[in-house]
């Protein structure tokens, strides 16, 4: 083994130990409060937010399933007018994160909010008291909101796969005299079984690393209580303790997945099958197909959205923009901007390492890498908490020792905040990347390494300007992700700094939704950019509906 190869094998183990590590702290610091802490736990905390917890993925995976599958068969299997702009309106909800959301609604729908008081108005009642909605701040109410955010996960790939797998076999059951119902749920339903379940799973995921919706709508989720644990009652056991839970149903999580989807991927094989017939629809039955498919938009997107709009254009007449909102974008640029370079560098070496290292070897660093986003935010964050102290105290003794000072890594520094984001997100560009990388034709690198190029060489002299824009928008995905992050930023920002996402969190929490206004909205706008990638890549990829499909 040459030295060359023998140092990217020991960064491959570096990084690896390095992923693995916020679990085996989670267990260290679980076992150290199992004494009287525990029984605690098990008897008056973990009940109820396992319930909840539990009742809240399926309500929320029940609901993306109906959302996502059936707007990606009206897309998918009729035509009519406007169908184009539903389909790409569809995706709207991917930029609004679950927190705004609720943040929106929660003032949206107030009872002294504009939509009720504009009903009373109508009906000329003058008391909140004559006209009372169930309350949101509820379990179901969270069920609601997540699920008209979250359900593009399925619309998704279950669309993909109607359009690009299922046209030949509904031909077919359409010619043997199958009706719609019958050739949705016979033929279309049981195709887009293995789409359903990766896009319930990535949903579900979501759904469980959120807390800021959870906990303004008053839901005791296993995320909230890890969240409250430690930073209420300051008992990081027990926070590690109820982590380990959680983990265990990211576990249980996947392995539902996988068997839903009976181990096979939502893409089929290699070729593409003859696209789908649409058939038309044309007077109400077109305007009730469009109706519907706007109705997910409208309340996952267009509401929130444009109340967060009105919000700030009222706070814009009256007191201006907060003084605080520039100081709080640039935290976010700086942070998120920071975290993502860290992140390309090292996704680019991963996604590489089956080159680099070999395909047994990288395949495996690849699936390390992935062990981030599996995790939720706060478990993630109370993992790193020790690995984090460790490697700020071996710092300090070392460069301390010979120079008198040593580099903050520790946690209160923005270099932690760093880390974390870089696990978390590390999987997004490295999908990226093995993407772009697989594209390029295997005669490219074979003729760079006859003409003497090593490995390392090929790789940035021929792969990477082949593959850099996919490495590019892996990059801005990660960006817009970490910039949207809020169980992560919360718990290991630096002292007294505040983002985007915070400031927001902070100013539901106080319920001064006005003032948090601007911040949610610029939030909103940087999640349109993923949005814009995925509409370009469908165009791309040859999914853009033909103008006579309109």
């Amino acid at each position: 083994m040459t030295p060359a190869r023998g140092l990217l094998y020991a960064a491959a183990a570096l990084l690896a130990a390095v992923l693995l590590a916020p679990v085996a702290s989670l267990a260290v610091a679980a076992a150290d409060g199992s004494g009287e802490l525990w029984p605690h736990l098990a008897a008056y905390v973990l009940p109820q937010a396992i319930r909840e917890t539990g009742l809240l993925l399926a309500g929320v995976g029940i609901l993306v399933i109906g959302l996502g599958t059936g707007t990606a068969w009206l897309v998918s299997a009729f035509a009519f007018p406007g169908r184009r702009l539903l389909d790409a309106a569809l995706l709207l909800p991917l930029a609004v994160p679950t927190y705004v959301v609720a943040y929106a609604y929660l003032d949206l729908m107030h009872p002294l909010g504009p939509v009720q008081s504009g009903l009373r108005g109508l009906l000329g009642l003058s008391s909140p008291r004559d006209l009372s909605f169930p309350d949101l701040r509820s379990l179901p109410g969270c069920i609601l909101l997540l699920g008209f955010v979250l359900y593009p996960y399925v619309y998704l790939p279950t669309r993909a796969l109607f359009l690009m797998r299922a046209g030949t076999l509904l031909e077919a059951a359409r010619m043997l005299g199958a009706g719609p119902a019958r050739t949705f749920f016979r033929v279309a339903l049981p195709l887009a079984r293995p789409a359903i379940a990766l896009g319930t799973g990535l949903a579900l995921m979501e759904a469980l690393n959120d807390v800021g919706a959870a906990e303004f709508l008053g839901v005791r989720t296993l995320t909230v209580q890890v969240y409250a644990t430690w930073v209420n009652r300051s008992d990081l056991p027990g926070a590690a303790q109820i982590a380990l839970v959680m983990l265990a149903g990211v576990v249980g999580l996947v392995a539902l997945e996988r068997l839903a989807r009976g181990g096979r991927g939502y893409a089929g094989s290699g070729h593409r099958d003859r696209p789908t017939a649409r058939r038309p629809l044309s007077g109400w039955r077109a305007g009730l197909a469009l109706g519907l498919g706007l109705t997910p938009v409208l309340l996952g997107f267009g509401l929130p959205a444009g109340y967060l709009a009105w919000a700030v254009w009222q706070r814009l007449k009256g007191m201006g923009l907060p003084d605080t909102l520039a100081a709080q974008a640039l935290n976010t640029v700086l942070y998120a901007g920071a975290a993502t370079l860290v992140t390309v560098a090292v996704g680019l070496l991963v996604a590489a390492s089956p080159h680099l290292l070999g395909r047994r070897s990288g395949l495996a660093l690849i699936r390390a890498a992935g062990l981030g986003y599996a995790m939720p935010g706060t478990v993630l964050a109370v993992g790193l908490l020790a690995p984090l102290a460790l490697l700020d105290t071996g710092l300090t003794n070392l460069a301390g020792a010979g120079l008198g000072w040593a580099p903050a890594v520790g946690l209160g520094t923005g270099a932690a905040l760093v880390i974390a984001y870089t696990l978390r997100f590390l999987t997004i560009p490295v999908g990226a990347t093995e993407a772009g990388l697989a594209r390029i034709p295997s005669a490219l690198p074979d003729a760079a390494r006859m003409l003497g190029r090593g490995r390392f060489g090929t790789l940035l002299a021929v792969q990477l300007p082949l593959a850099w824009p996919t490495v590019l928008s892996g990059a801005l995905l990660a960006f817009v992700d970490m910039a949207k992050e809020l169980p992560v930023t919360l718990l290991l920002r630096p002292l007294n700094v505040e983002t985007l996402s915070t400031h927001l969190y902070g100013e539901a929490a106080r319920g001064t939704y006005e003032d948090g206004a601007a911040s949610a909205l610029l939030i909103v706008m940087t999640g349109l950019i993923p949005v814009a990638l995925l509409l370009r890549l469908n165009r791309d990829a040859g999914l853009r509906p033909s103008r006579s499909d309109a």
